[in-house]
């Protein structure tokens, strides 16, 4: 990668001739209409005057994702080769797709009633600077692209929902580009928690195909746009086959971030070889820890694991202790301590009726709570990938 910022003046002045280039030959579309973005999270308060501007100088700035073009037909590496285009395949088999039912709402009705009510009664200064100052943590420029992992000790705990919850979060708040990407083996759900009704280009299709001369727009076209805005790359089309491995990893996750100001990376569960190469390269980690004993006792075995590697990796670690039953008998307080005392951030997930349900995240509807725990983990993962040089 090349130093200082002449790569970040290539970066804008590809993106603007390609653009210019394509608005030239292109037929003018059926609909001009522009597509409104809907609201994630909560609203990003406007930073004080003193915080420096939100977007991140070396990445082009985006409202919202293009929509996904039809790669070329030849290979970048080699254009005399044909390039091989895998078919779209639905994220949800049709057949299924109606057993989804009705999203359901994270919060019930009378939990929500009484919030309002509380709201009308209480003073919003304090909530206010609170959201101002996790709006700075999430917004701090970067120079080169930040990648965080998150990876838990099994599967079923919530792994694919967090890394879906992180990107979402990202989007809302940051102006530049923001991928989240699946290192999971096949027949990952993060696609699906993310919306994407189909998937193409898998990221050992991509491996293969990418150079340093492709710019922005031409990655772009190889990945998901998602509905609520950003990029995503799935590990497979959702077949059994093989998973993807640590040579893959790298080459996809070290060409990548030359594009993308923030990569939240689904891996697989510990202590596969992804998993254990993603948690050692990563700017940040974020380890989901399910709100048992055993998945407290084993998420510290983690911990200690990384408070061995030799560049500090235990200093980027946040856990998200994540609450899958409304019955949860755990006391909150003692599993938290428990874990901090190797010096980590611990940021409770608490329960949610919309997440349970399964199937896509519609951000609108999650639980307060929920939402509030979503941005401060993504806050505490953000200041720590910027950290880390």
């Amino acid at each position: 990668m090349a130093q200082g910022g002449d790569w970040q003046q290539d970066v804008l002045r590809q993106l603007g001739q390609h653009n210019a280039a394509d608005e030239a030959a292109k037929p003018a579309p059926e609909s001009t209409e522009p597509t409104a973005r809907p609201r994630l999270m909560h609203p990003a308060p406007e930073p004080p005057a003193d915080a420096g501007p939100a977007a991140s100088p070396g990445f082009p700035q985006h409202a919202a994702p293009a929509p996904q073009s039809e790669p070329a037909v030849r290979s970048p590496r080699d254009p005399r080769l044909p390039l091989q285009t895998p078919e779209s395949v639905p994220t949800v088999d049709p057949r299924l797709a109606h057993a989804l039912g009705r999203p359901q709402h994270g919060d019930s009705v009378t939990r929500r009633t009484g919030r309002t009510l509380r709201k009308l009664t209480t003073s919003a200064t304090q909530d206010v600077a609170e959201e101002t100052r996790i709006a700075r943590e999430l917004q701090q420029p970067v120079t080169t692209g930040r990648v965080i992992a998150v990876t838990s000790i099994r599967g079923g705990v919530g792994k694919s929902t967090v890394s879906a919850l992180l990107g979402r979060t990202f989007n809302h708040y940051r102006h530049d580009p923001v991928l989240t990407l699946e290192a999971d083996a096949a027949l990952g759900t993060l696609p699906v928690r993310m919306g994407a009704e189909s998937v193409r280009w898998s990221c050992a299709d991509l491996a293969q195909i990418l150079t340093p001369a492709m710019q922005l727009t031409d990655v772009t076209g190889y990945l998901v746009p998602v509905a609520d805005g950003g990029w995503l790359l799935p590990a497979s089309q959702g077949r059994v086959g093989a998973p993807m491995d640590v040579r893959t990893y790298r080459t996809v996750t070290l060409a990548l971030r030359r594009y993308f100001a923030v990569t939240v990376v689904d891996c697989e569960t510990l202590p596969g070889d992804v998993a254990r190469t993603a948690m050692d390269t990563a700017h940040a980690r974020v380890v989901v820890a399910p709100m048992t004993a055993e998945g407290v006792n084993g998420t510290r075995q983690v911990l200690d694991w990384l408070a061995q590697l030799p560049h500090s990796a235990l200093a980027g670690t946040v856990v998200a202790l994540s609450a899958s039953s409304p019955d949860t008998t755990l006391d909150e307080k003692t599993a938290t301590a428990h874990l901090r005392e190797t010096g980590v951030s611990v940021v409770p997930l608490p329960y949610d009726r919309h997440l349970a349900q399964g199937g896509p995240i519609h951000t609108a509807m999650l639980g307060r709570a929920t939402r509030d725990a979503a941005v401060r983990l993504a806050a505490e993962a953000m200041h720590r990938a910027v950290r880390t040089r």
